[in-house]
């Protein structure tokens, strides 16, 4: 599921008209970064899909536009471009600001902890936590903070619950090499972009992806890790979605009224699912106080990021009953 988004819009605001560029008005990759997050801020769009202020979107579109990796953008932020890469860059600075899409859909594409995915409207964006947790938490000795796994060369098996476009089942497997990576949604649609992003990476071979509800489709296999971003929003903010949220696939969203419909689930089957030694990692937004509420006798552990404080928990197998 997404990051959440604060927001009290409910209506899709009228499209704004944008100024007309003469010839040669914009000439550098910044001129053209520039007029973009004049462009952004004035209409107001929600960032929300893996861009944190508009000039770090302005300046993936920029770049996307220019073919261009977010590593070689400054090598070339001075450099002139061409009347019609211009005009590339234009059409889709319009694009975003006037149908409110996500900029990833404008470009298929996103990049989570440095790796380009595969993505378009039948897949929510990915923009999940779990990432950067895999590499602050499950790297053993060479974690930034208290690893969860002593050895991530000894994890033999990782499920990936909803696992949408794929990317956090293809992050675990840089991970944890010698797992065998089972992936499982109920979206036929978000497979097949999974399926995608699975070839591109050439990990056929050590990711199987399964369509499901759930631990449906997996009989009684247990895994040494599953992790899960499910959906996770309440009635009411589904109600109150940005024009941007409810371009994605409102069932990566729904978590029922309360929004623990799939926690509670998860939650309530994950031991059955879990090797002796396991653990569970699941992102649920800001249900955290719903959660804690729900079970006040777990020894949930919350888990904090750079961007997120306590939007993640981990729980050993053990601690499940």
């Amino acid at each position: 599921m997404a990051k959440s988004v604060k927001t009290t819009a409910t209506r899709k605001p009228a499209a704004p008209k944008l100024p007309k560029v003469g010839a040669g008005e914009l000439q550098t990759v910044l001129d053209h970064v520039r007029y973009a997050v004049s462009r952004f801020q004035e209409a107001n769009i929600v960032l929300a899909h893996g861009t944190t202020d508009p000039i770090a979107e302005a300046a993936f579109l920029v770049g996307e536009a220019l073919h261009l990796r977010p590593e070689q953008f400054e090598s070339f932020a001075s450099a002139r471009i061409t009347a019609a890469e211009s005009k590339t860059v234009l059409d889709l600075v319009a694009a975003r600001v006037t149908t409110r899409k996500p900029a990833a859909y404008l470009v298929n594409k996103v990049y989570m902890r440095g790796l380009p995915f595969y993505v378009d409207e039948r897949v929510i964006v990915p923009r999940s936590f779990i990432g950067e947790l895999l590499e602050s938490h499950f790297g053993g000795a060479d974690s930034e903070g208290a690893s969860l796994i002593d050895d991530p060369l000894a994890v033999e098996s990782v499920l990936d619950l909803c696992t949408g476009s794929g990317c956090l089942a293809i992050l675990a497997s840089r991970h944890f090499p010698n797992a065998v990576i089972e992936a499982v949604d109920i979206s036929k649609d978000a497979l097949a972009v999974a399926a995608r992003n699975v070839a591109d990476y050439g990990l056929e071979g050590q990711i199987t992806l399964h369509r499901g509800d759930l631990f449906s489709p997996l009989s009684a296999r247990r895994y040494d890790l599953i992790i899960s971003n499910p959906p996770y929003v309440d009635a009411e903010g589904m109600a109150s979605l940005p024009p941007e949220c409810r371009a994605e696939p409102a069932l990566a969203f729904d978590g029922g009224a309360d929004g623990l419909t799939i926690i509670h689930r998860i939650l309530e089957q994950a031991r059955d699912h879990l090797t002796a030694e396991g653990g569970l990692l699941c992102e649920v937004g800001r249900d955290r106080p719903q959660i804690e509420a729900a079970y006040p006798d777990l020894p949930l552990l919350w888990l904090d990021t750079e961007e997120s404080e306590g939007e993640v928990f981990w729980i050993a197998a053990a601690d499940l009953s």
